[in-house]
């Protein structure tokens, strides 16, 4: 008896998987907080340079004076000449040292507040991108902790750090003590949640997986984002709102008695008793009746599939996340998968923090895009059950590729675009680059063996977050050619769609638990045969389940 036919008698799709996807669903808002809290601090209303002749003039006035230069936000003025109406204002050649903000909803962020505009934006910057690196150390760091440690304890040790380097932040005034808060705050940013990620797949039915995770993690990641929007407008302040958005970060600390540990991450310690007393506790709250007959068969299938691995080598007691690359499959999916992350995070990260300059309210749009998120979860979960998760990756890698480009030749129109047309292509990219994500992280996820899951979806990870480095740049492009980030993004997604068709497909599959497992996965599978599996009838997965019921209610006879 194997692991997925004792969670089935113990229950894969009853209360303590609904109960996982609560804690779930609550990870998902605070996390989703914390993630964008450095792009709602690091907002950047509409602004001018401040001249006392302007003192009693209105935003609109204002605004009319300044468009006639060239960089309206940084011009200081010498006067504004004769004409009442400023239209013979004379520029300084002098730089601004002060601002005057149409301040969005009153909001006061902090680059308003520090004047981190015109010559000194690049400070906010810097600290978006010590943020990223905080992010690589930190994924990297709780993925090894995840194996080592366990699942659960290594998300709460993550989120610490989180409220760590958001509370931190409330304190600083300076670009060193900035960067050095957004780099311990980047710590907890993907491994707080991604590490709860993969223990919900190790714990829920393969349909469950499919539409119940994807639904609960784009409602509550889409409830966190215009959370994070308007309790920035209800606070009014940027150190008020990292005050109140850090704070439920300490509430993960009760998941240690909530949550039970990964049952296969322990098999795959050789810690078959652990294993199977989290089993016995989740039949317990599912109210099923497991006898003991049953777990002596599990204790037995693990003793002869998981313990040769640990007496055969015991100067080796677990797999290490190298021996990945001592076989040509693994190594050849371990670099395809690297590859997928390193295009797919810096293009969803862009997309997602690109809400400034739309001809639209910031605070408006995050909330326009967190709406995008629920429809999209469920399209992708409906998608993946249908066609599979490479199809559905595949087909909205080349679909959103091609909005973003169309988004991108919209701005390039400059003052004549269209700004309902602009929005609503953002919206469908925001729309198509969530599904994009979603199935392809799901898909590396599963590909890699149980024993080096948490390391080997860290160091995809921290690969991503590498890459994301670069996204502050990437958007500061839009400086210089207003159509340039979306076109990127564009051409790197249709090379990702052709890097997914070289993966297997893990629909209808058991999970590989071991590394000789990974190896054999997908073999002699070629690049396009998941569109022959597009033409069978049914759901694979519902079939596993059936027979995993089947052969309960034959032995319970």
């Amino acid at each position: 008896m194997d692991f997925d036919e004792i969670l089935a008698k113990c229950g894969n799709s009853h209360r303590y998987q609904y109960l996982l996807l609560a804690f779930y669903g609550f990870l998902m808002l605070v996390v989703s907080m914390h993630y964008f809290s450095q792009n709602v601090i690091s907002f950047v209303p509409d602004h001018w340079c401040y001249h006392e002749q302007l003192r009693n003039r209105s935003i609109a006035e204002i605004e009319a004076i300044y468009k006639q230069f060239d960089k309206p936000s940084c011009t200081r003025l010498v006067t504004l000449g004769d004409d009442s109406n400023g239209t013979n204002a004379i520029a300084s050649v002098e730089r601004c040292d002060r601002w005057i903000y149409n301040y969005e909803f009153g909001f006061r962020s902090m680059n308003t507040e520090l004047n981190w505009v015109c010559d000194a934006a690049y400070k906010a910057r810097v600290g978006q991108s010590l943020f990223f690196v905080g992010s690589m150390c930190g994924t990297l760091m709780f993925g090894l902790l995840g194996d080592r440690i366990g699942r659960v304890k290594a998300v709460i040790l993550a989120n610490w750090c989180g409220f760590l380097g958001d509370f931190s932040t409330i304190f600083t005034g300076s670009l060193t003590a900035f960067s050095v808060t957004r780099f311990v705050s980047g710590l907890a940013a993907d491994a707080n949640s991604y590490l709860m990620y993969i223990l919900l797949i190790e714990y829920v039915s393969p349909s469950l997986r499919n539409v119940g995770l994807n639904m609960v993690m784009g409602i509550f990641y889409s409830l966190g984002l215009i959370g994070a929007a308007w309790l920035a407008v209800l606070v009014g302040n940027w150190r008020l709102f990292l005050a109140c958005s850090s704070l439920p970060l300490l509430l993960v600390t009760l998941f240690y008695f909530l949550v039970q540990e990964s049952a296969q991450w322990l098999v795959t310690r050789n810690d078959i008793d652990g294993a199977v007393n989290r089993l016995r506790r989740v039949a317990k709250i599912n109210r099923r009746v497991v006898s003991d007959e049953d777990f002596k068969a599990f204790r037995s299938y693990c003793h002869c599939h998981y313990r040769i691995t640990a007496t055969t080598a015991a100067e080796k007691p677990d797999s290490k996340l190298l021996d990945m690359l001592k076989t040509p499959r693994m190594r050849s999916s371990a670099f395809k998968v690297l590859l997928i992350f390193i295009i797919v995070v810096p293009c969803y990260n862009t997309i997602a923090r690109n809400v400034e300059g739309l001809g639209i309210s910031p605070f408006i749009l995050f909330s326009l895009n967190a709406l995008m998120l629920p429809p999209a979860g469920y399209v992708q979960g409906y998608l993946q059950d249908v066609a599979g998760r490479k199809a559905t990756a595949v087909s909205w890698m080349i679909l959103t590729g091609i909005l973003a480009t169309a988004a991108g030749l919209v701005i390039s129109l400059g003052q004549n675009r269209n700004v309902y047309l602009l929005v609503g292509l953002t919206l469908l990219t925001r729309f198509g680059v969530s599904i994009a994500d979603g199935v392809s992280s799901q898909l590396c996820t599963e590909l890699i063996p149980t024993c080096v899951r948490g390391r080997g979806v860290a160091v995809a990870h921290v690969v991503g977050f590498a890459a994301s480095f670069l996204s502050p740049y990437i958007l500061h492009l839009g400086t210089y050619s207003k159509p340039a980030p979306t076109i990127i993004i564009g051409l790197l997604f249709l090379s990702g769609a052709y890097v997914c068709l070289l993966l297997p497909e893990t629909r209808n599959k058991k999970l590989p638990m071991s590394l000789a497992e990974g190896e054999e996965f997908g073999k002699g599978e070629g690049m396009f045969d998941f569109l022959h599996q597009l033409r069978k009838q049914g759901s694979a997965e519902k079939k596993l389940e059936a027979e995993l019921k089947t052969k309960e209610v034959q032995e319970s006879k």
